[in-house]
């Protein structure tokens, strides 16, 4: 590459004002990064029919000439300058003007800058035809004479540029035959001139299409050019060099024209494979980068939701021992690739244990995609789930990637799975089964990896025995179940949930932390949380909201109707017991208990001791009883 103009920051604008301002020419700076025109002198700014060209982009005063453009660019970022004729400019009103340009590169302290010095071509041709009329009508007979030298000088300089041409030329008379053909042509081709000249070139290099299909002569826009006296110009096409080979160019055939008659053709053609192939590639890329784009603008929404759905469970909170026990599960499976199945109630915090299995797995580094199966309407399923191309269905006016793409080399969270259509849930079965996918409307297989945790609230073995559910997916989900347990069967986590969900509304509503009283915790503990933890969530922060003067007040109701503590009247043969007998009978161990103690709970001599669990446990169910020692 040749040294550009180098300039300092401080001679920029002086030197781009010398360079415009005196230029007789039209002149334009451009900066190639941006496509913006810097600087523009008066005659470029006429040329173009605008008041102002500064600020500009480039290539919009040249909407037809894009791929010639971006040639012409490179060219002269590869050796410093160049020039061209093969753009065209096209101004306001929509009328072209055929351009040469002249470019050079300019290096603007660090910056390269491009400056293009154009010719009007018709204008030129206008002003040499003007000048030539002019010297012939004064110079007679001698001004012919020397007419006609120039001629004869104008084909030896006609061949000499024919030799000189980087495109390929060649000339066929009206029966196709070569005629000539310039050492370009010859050189992209392989074939000489010898094996062109008076042969017909179509059967030579024009014979068939790119994918081997026969290329008739009478379809050939070439034969058609004298055939029709009509110019035809082809983007892309296929010619065959000597070799088999083929190489992709764009040529135009122009009809050669003596007093009337058509006397063959004229063709200049470009090897354009380079630039095809460079094309395809950044249209992959682009593609690419587009399906990238809308991924990981899906993943951010999935993300974004997952905060916004999570925001009230930042971890497991409990102490029971079916929390303890979930925990251990989770360390399990977690490492595991294995299907999740979690069941429980709504509001017992199974969101919470599927995220808890994905953070323990492998796949921790990518997202946990998550899918509420009851929100998705029917006609919209297989869509949310595997995509869809563009036009699939009225609407699908772009392709859209589905969740289990979405979800590939992660985890798929189907919540309330147990809201599938039954005939919808053989196309997931498939899925799971074969790790494979098609989008609607495509036919293309798409291999995925995932990861599935499942959710319900339903007994799904009920489900599948009514025929609700398919008894294959049921098996296929349910590897690994883990059960989360309702809050009314773990009271002593309670106290502790109450407390975590205490901060985090405070700390929500901008508000100083009420105390939680020992009464406001039997309070909470006497209640049964049909809602689960999201229940008591809610009345925690409305009880925040209603706060006088430091303390909470909890209105639930129904409440718990605690019996007195009498013991029970033996209960027939001890076979079978009712669920209160079954109440009586553990308030009169309890008491037994405590009364063996002389009131104590915990120790080695405790009444916890002595029924074999916690303290804590033992405390809340006193609580929870209302129970005291007999004396």
């Amino acid at each position: 590459m040749r040294n550009p103009i180098r300039l300092e920051d401080g001679e920029i604008a002086g030197f781009l004002d010398r360079l415009i301002g005196t230029a007789p020419t039209p002149c334009l700076v451009v900066d190639p990064a941006t496509d913006t025109i810097r600087a523009a002198n008066a005659p470029a700014a006429g040329l173009f029919g605008r008041d102002a060209l500064e600020g500009l982009s480039f290539s919009r005063l040249h909407p037809d000439s894009l791929p010639a453009l971006i040639v012409f660019a490179e060219e002269i970022a590869e050796y410093g300058q160049a020039w061209t004729h093969e753009l065209k400019g096209r101004r306001p009103d929509g009328t072209e003007v055929e351009l040469e340009y002249e470019g050079r590169m300019l290096d603007a302290a660090g910056r390269p800058l491009l400056a293009f010095f154009a010719q009007d071509l018709a204008e030129r041709a206008r002003r040499a035809a003007a000048i030539d009329a002019d010297r012939y009508a004064r110079g007679g007979l001698l001004e012919w004479r020397r007419v006609e030298r120039l001629f004869r000088e104008a084909e030896r300089v006609n061949q000499l540029i024919l030799t000189a041409a980087g495109e390929g030329i060649y000339g066929v008379d009206p029966q196709g035959r070569a005629t000539f053909a310039n050492p370009a042509a010859e050189r992209m081709l392989g074939w000489s001139r010898e094996d062109l000249i008076g042969r017909t070139v179509h059967h030579m290099i024009h014979h068939s299409h790119a994918d081997g299909r026969r290329y008739p002569v009478e379809d050939c826009p070439i034969y058609n050019a004298f055939r029709f006296a009509k110019v035809n110009r082809v983007e892309d096409e296929v010619f065959w060099r000597k070799d088999g080979r083929p190489i992709r160019v764009e040529y135009t055939s122009t009809p050669i024209i003596d007093q009337g008659q058509v006397q063959g053709a004229v063709i200049v053609f470009r090897d354009i494979t380079a630039r095809k192939e460079n094309e395809r590639r950044l249209r992959e890329a682009v593609a690419e980068v587009d399906r990238l784009k809308e991924r990981l603008e899906m993943e951010n929404a999935y993300l974004q939701e997952e905060i916004r759905t999570r925001s009230a469970h930042s971890e497991i909170i409990g102490c029971s021992a079916s929390i303890v026990r979930v925990l251990e599960q989770i360390a399990l499976v977690g490492p595991t690739e294995a299907n999740v199945l979690i069941v429980g109630e709504s509001g017992s915090g199974k969101e919470l244990v599927a995220q808890a299995v994905h953070t323990e797995s492998r796949r921790a580094d990518r997202p946990l995609i998550r899918v509420n199966c009851a929100a998705i309407p029917r006609e919209l399923f297989e869509s949310e789930f595997f995509g869809h191309s563009k036009g699939a269905f009225t609407g699908a006016v772009r392709d859209r990637i589905g969740r289990f793409e979405l979800a590939d080399r992660g985890t798929l969270f189907l919540d309330e799975i147990g809201e599938i259509p039954l005939e919808l849930q053989g196309k997931l079965l498939r899925v799971l089964q074969e790790r494979s996918l098609e989008r609607v409307g495509e036919e293309q297989t798409r291999r995925i990896d995932v990861r599935v945790i499942a959710a319900t609230n339903r007994d799904l073995v009920t489900e599948v025995r009514a025929g609700r559910f398919r008894e294959d997916l049921f098996f296929r989900l349910n590897v690994f179940p883990i059960h989360c347990a309702p809050l009314r069967e773990r009271p002593e986590d309670v106290p502790l949930l109450a407390e975590h969900f205490l901060r985090q509304s405070c700390e929500r509503l901008g508000t100083p932390v009420p105390k939680l009283t020992r009464a406001g915790v039997e309070d909470l503990l006497a209640y049964d949380w049909p809602g689960n933890a999201r229940e008591l969530q809610n009345v925690i922060e409305r009880a925040v909201i209603l706060a006088r003067g430091g303390k909470l007040a909890f209105d639930l109701r129904p409440r718990r109707q605690v019996r007195p503590a009498t013991r029970a009247e033996p209960v027939g043969d001890g076979s079978i017991l009712t669920e209160a007998d079954r109440r009586r009978l553990e308030e009169d161990t309890i008491l037994a208990a405590l009364t063996a103690a002389n009131g104590r709970v915990s120790g080695p001599e405790g009444a916890a001791a002595r029924l074999g669990v916690k303290p804590s446990t033992l405390y809340s169910r006193i609580r929870r009883k209302a129970l005291k020692p007999r004396a």
